[in-house]
């Protein structure tokens, strides 16, 4: 019976927590954790009043059923995420509670239930012979290191996992760091080749004069310094599985003709080889170029464009996404402080500012600004001074205190977020201060600039 249970709590589609009368966490499922983008060796053993200080959540429901001994339901932000909680007390034999069980659902989810159940009612009406209509949102599974909590990335990685069962070409576009090789891990795990190798060539960080012996690999004596045993190239190697081309965008123009002949052939000559070898490989490739303005520049083939560009997938800036700022940084926070064994957190309307930030260099960018202060910072709180491009700004303005810095922060942050959500309560509680505490800062601000004039 007690295995049964614990798969009936692993493998629930619901999300549920437990966390003892102290406050402690005991027990998180995996649907907890994706909904929540908090990992379960983080929440098990900690104590919830450590997220509330930390920020990572607004408030606390299972404190509130502590308190009161009492069922509470309520929206909590969770590192960026709305998400809807009942928490519910559990009692011993002498009516004595000993912990507390959470309940956890996406309000996304929930929207889009409604809207999936519409839908179906209009179609029966529509065609009350028709077969059952698939539904509108594809599952998408549980990725380890994959975060998708904004719709674009969400409707990317829904093409990923269709495209993935067949072998059709992919090519991948995008700014340099959005995250390309994550796609690409996506497409490669839930294909029929996941067992195959996954071969990455960046074509640009490979000398022009090597890149097709890299690629086609060569014979004996092809050329001086070359091994007596001659060498398969990267083709070869990804024989049966996946060979990725990142970077495609840099590829000479000779080379691009022999990755066409490979598209249409299956096969590949070695340099100062004889004959043809076939392969079964399938070509992703990816840039972050524009490879039409390429074609009309005559930099690139027009006929390997066509071919490479079968199905396209556009992985928009991380700024595009804000959504899914939250949840990266708090991964790549954990992430670090695992690798590391630390124990760094952010302070409260960091992650806001973080929001702000327009990240020219994406998620590669964050993750290695997070990585920085991670392991630079003296305090174990990561506070919104620590940040790179706040402290710039900083530098620009020298004549100001730093209360009048925070304070424009401060109101920067409030009005975006005014201006956002619409209501006072909305952006309190999406703030993490009370909405009363919100209007005596809106009217402090608008005295400030009455008095201004």
């Amino acid at each position: 019976m007690d295995k049964l249970l614990e798969k009936m709590f692993a493998n629930s589609f619901d999300g549920i927590c437990i966390i003892d009368a102290n406050g402690f966490g005991v027990m998180m499922n995996r649907a907890a954790s994706k909904i929540c983008s908090f990992p379960i060796d983080e929440f098990v053993g900690n104590n919830v009043k450590d997220a509330l200080r930390d920020g990572s959540i607004d408030d606390s429901v299972s404190l509130k059923v502590l308190k009161y001994k009492k069922p509470v339901t309520k929206v909590v932000n969770i590192r960026g995420v709305d998400v809807l909680i009942t928490g519910s007390p559990i009692k011993d034999e002498q009516n004595r509670m000993t912990h507390v069980v959470l309940n956890i659902r996406d309000i996304g989810e929930l929207n889009n239930i409604k809207i999936e159940s519409l839908l179906s009612i209009a179609l029966k009406k529509k065609n009350s012979n028709s077969l059952p209509a698939e539904n509108i949102h594809d599952v998408i599974p549980e990725m380890e290191g994959v975060i998708a909590k904004s719709p674009p990335i969400q409707e990317v990685l829904k093409v990923a996992l269709k495209v993935a069962r067949v072998d059709s070409t992919v090519l991948i576009h995008g700014e340099s760091g959005v995250g390309k090789e994550v796609i690409l891990k996506v497409i490669h795990s839930f294909s029929n080749r996941s067992s195959q190798p996954l071969i990455k060539v960046n074509c640009s960080a490979i000398p022009q004069h090597l890149l097709e012996s890299e690629l086609f690999g060569y014979e004996r004596g092809a050329f001086t310094g070359a091994d007596n045993r001659g060498k398969p190239g990267l083709f070869e190697q990804a024989n049966g599985g996946t060979i990725f081309l990142d970077e495609i965008g840099d590829m000479p123009l000779d080379l691009q003709a022999k990755i066409l002949r490979v598209l249409q052939e299956f096969e590949i000559m070695r340099v100062g080889g004889r004959k043809s070898i076939k392969i079964n490989a399938r070509v992703v490739s990816a840039t972050n170029k524009n490879l039409d303005e390429l074609v009309k520049e005559g930099k690139f083939r027009q006929d390997l464009f066509y071919r490479l560009n079968i199905v396209p997938l556009y992985i928009p800036p991380l700024r595009e996404r804000p959504e899914d700022i939250a949840p990266l940084a708090f991964h790549f926070l954990h992430e670090k402080n695992k690798k590391y064994h630390l124990m760094k957190r952010f302070a409260p309307n960091t992650i806001h500012l973080l929001e702000e930030y327009d990240w020219p260099g994406n998620v590669r960018e964050m993750e290695n600004l997070i990585e920085r202060l991670v392991v630079t910072t003296e305090n174990d709180e990561i506070c919104w001074s620590d940040l790179p491009f706040i402290r710039s700004s900083r530098q620009n303005i020298p004549q100001k205190s730093l209360k009048s810095i925070l304070t424009e922060v401060e109101k920067k942050i409030i009005y975006e977020k005014l201006d956002e959500l619409k209501t006072t309560r909305k952006t309190a509680a999406a703030l993490g201060i009370s909405q009363s505490t919100l209007v005596k800062k809106l009217q402090r601000f608008q005295e400030k600039a009455d008095s201004s004039y």
